[in-house]
């Protein structure tokens, strides 16, 4: 999402480091990457539920579970991928880029579903811990660390300001963390014999995916209810194009998320009699860009009227 960054971060995205083309590499080398920590992922998850199966152990499963929402993850960044280079034709102008959004919601709505699933099933087990066998749980949660880690490392080599390949790259150091626990709770029933240890486990795996799907919850509801990107203060925002020589009011400003990446804003602005507009326009756009990173913008340039005209447009202004 577009955050507010006064240093120049929208001249940094429209040149591109190179133009479209470096881009479309930069894409494709992520793209490279996301395959291969998807495949590692594929291993992890088949190896986490016939392991849970056979040893029956909760965590283990619960950790599926989160390797599960990982290849959600990357699922989700190579989707978009793809469809940033589809056109939806001259029916669907902003081309299929809401797919994503609806994706990732539903994606998070599953995940969420899955952590409460592995709660009751915790809650279930705590009063009466089945057995389970210590050694398999800790030597394939260290086969889930060891996968877990390279899949993080080959990730990290990536372009880290894609935010695609940077929420995939936090999933994957997340999942490490659960392959983590999972030794933790083979070697405690291994060292001790304490099969609690394993549904206790699984509860804070269980918490580590709702923290992962909850973003993938909120967002997409804020970009499909056209809420302003997170970072983006719209009243700095009005502020910024008002501080623009010849501009005496803005009205009608909405900013809002097409989706990941893709912000975009709609304004009416009020310049002083006898401004250049296109000049004002160019001038309020480079501000847009310079400092929120905003490049899809929509102006519809407006010459003020009279005094009591102008004073209600910015009364409208100040309510909005």
């Amino acid at each position: 999402m577009a955050q507010a960054h006064p240093h120049g971060r929208g001249v940094e995205r429209d040149g591109l480091s190179g133009g479209p083309d470096a881009l479309a590499a930069r894409r494709q080398g992520n793209r490279r990457r996301m395959l291969v920590a998807a495949a590692i992922n594929g291993v992890l998850l088949a190896t986490a539920v016939v392991g849970g199966i056979l040893t029956g152990s909760l965590a283990l499963l619960a950790d599926a579970g989160h390797v599960l929402s990982d290849l959600g993850a990357i699922g989700l960044g190579l989707a978009a991928v793809a469809l940033a280079a589809r056109s939806g034709g001259p029916r669907r102008t902003f081309g299929y880029q809401r797919t994503e959004v609806i994706a990732a919601l539903l994606n998070g709505v599953t995940l969420v579903v899955v952590a409460v699933l592995i709660v009751v099933a915790a809650v279930n087990r705590l009063g009466d811990p089945p057995d389970v066998e210590g050694a398999g749980v800790l030597v394939i949660g260290a086969v889930g660390l060891a996968g877990n880690a390279a899949a993080t490392w080959v990730l990290a080599g990536g372009r880290r300001d894609d935010l695609n390949l940077e929420a995939v790259l936090r999933h994957s150091a997340a999942d490490a963390l659960g392959s983590l626990g999972v030794i933790v709770s083979g070697a405690v029933i291994l060292a001790t014999g304490w099969t609690v240890i394993d549904p206790l486990v699984g509860i804070a795996i269980a918490v580590l995916i709702l923290a992962s799907s909850i973003r993938l919850v909120r967002e997409p509801l804020d970009v499909l209810m056209e809420a302003a990107p997170p970072g983006v203060d719209v009243e700095a925002v009005a502020r910024a194009i008002g501080s623009v020589d010849g501009v005496c009011a803005v009205h009608d400003l909405h900013v809002w998320s097409v989706t990941a990446d893709f912000e975009a804003l709609a304004a009416h602005v009020v310049v002083t009699r006898g401004v250049d507009r296109d000049r004002a326009r160019h001038e309020v756009q480079f501000v847009l860009r310079d400092r929120y990173g905003l490049e899809h913008t929509t102006l519809q340039m407006e010459e003020e009227a009279d005094e009591g005209a102008l004073l209600e447009v910015e009364t409208e202004a100040r309510h909005n």
